[in-house]
């Protein structure tokens, strides 16, 4: 964990991509006299999270974002490194958030192959999914699989630090056995730090594992919270929604009820900003007019001066490069359309 060789990895991988922002650059001014300080620090155990700093996005939803000081992140990094191939060992093959080679577009094409195999899906979503997450459960899993408590001490100084920071995302659920100290518990894991991201991961694996092993489900995959679990027998997809909830439920969380239906695969299935079918795909229709609008803006930015056509044209390649994963000639060619006509 303290060794030169992780910091310094840990410090190239959180700067990458921001070094021309402030932070980023002060700390790599010193940088050698700022590893060695992180250094001591975690080695003598005084090492302490700063404080973060608080934004909110409304693309594509609101969200309240927790921004952590750079130093600290070159520390998330460096435990990361160190425990990341301790859980990649665990986790099922078909958990795809925030895990090299299975971001969105992979997990799109896997349902796909499920919606060709399967006649019906049944898609779960987890509410309030990083607000909800229990410290204590989430500890506990850590602990099964770290065996240093010099590493699990720091890991229970990071969660610590983020108790509380999406309070106001959080609507106190009651659980079995639950009494009143139940609404004081830790809990919450800050959006936009790199161990909440991993962390996530971390939380579910029990609940993958249940699904896989317990409940016999094949056809099962996870992208952070939304679940997806298909099956040929209507039956055995309500029987294991139910194994799901009683499940989650022991790790205080709770399900989007009214949108957990088994439905058949030829109507489609809503997944990561697209409707999936055997056949085909589309883009939802939100995610077409977010883009839309963004590109809009993007190139109104470009036509004032305020960024560059490089920028701009980055921005086009970026939107056409995600919604060609869809059956979207059609929309391209009218949003790039429009935007020409425009100039």
């Amino acid at each position: 964990m303290c060794a030169w060789e992780n910091l310094l990895a840990a410090w190239r991988s959180a700067a990458r991509g921001k070094r021309g922002k402030p932070g980023v650059a002060a700390f790599a001014y010193q940088a050698a006299d700022r590893l060695l300080e992180i250094q001591a620090g975690l080695r003598d155990g005084t090492w302490r999270p700063g404080e973060f700093v608080h934004f909110e996005i409304h693309s594509p939803k609101r969200r309240r974002i927790s921004a952590a000081p750079f130093a600290d992140r070159v520390v998330h990094h460096a435990l990361c490194n160190v425990i990341g191939p301790v859980f990649e060992r665990l986790f099922i093959a078909d958990s795809y958030a925030n895990r090299v080679g299975k971001g969105t577009h992979r997990a799109v094409d896997r349902l796909q192959g499920f919606t060709r195999r399967y006649r019906y899906g049944l898609r779960l979503d987890v509410v309030k999914h990083f607000p909800s997450i229990d410290h204590e459960i989430l500890i506990n899993v850590l602990r099964g699989a770290i065996g240093d408590e010099q590493v699990l001490a720091l890991a229970a100084r990071i969660l610590a630090s983020g108790d509380r920071v999406l309070e106001q995302e959080y609507e106190m659920s009651w659980f079995p056995g639950d009494d009143l100290w139940a609404a004081g518990r830790p809990r919450g894991l800050p959006i936009g730090n790199l161990t909440s991201q991993f962390w996530s991961n971390c939380y579910m694996n029990p609940l993958d594992q249940y699904v896989k092993r317990e409940l016999g489900c094949g056809a099962y995959l996870r992208y952070v919270d939304d679940m997806a679990l298909f099956s040929d027998s209507k039956a055995a997809l309500w029987e294991w929604k139910a194994g799901i909830v009683e499940r989650l439920e022991r790790m205080r969380l709770t399900i989007h009820e009214g949108q957990a239906q088994v439905t058949p695969v030829e109507g489609g299935i809503a997944w990561l900003g697209f409707v999936v079918y055997p056949t085909h795909r589309l883009l939802k229709g939100r995610k077409a007019v977010e883009g839309r609008r963004g590109l809009e803006e993007r190139f109104g930015l470009w036509q004032a001066g305020a960024i560059s056509y490089g920028e701009f044209a980055a921005s086009v390649q970026g939107w056409v490069n995600h919604v060609r994963y869809a059956d979207s000639w059609g929309l391209r060619e009218r949003v790039l359309g429009e935007l020409i006509w425009t100039g």
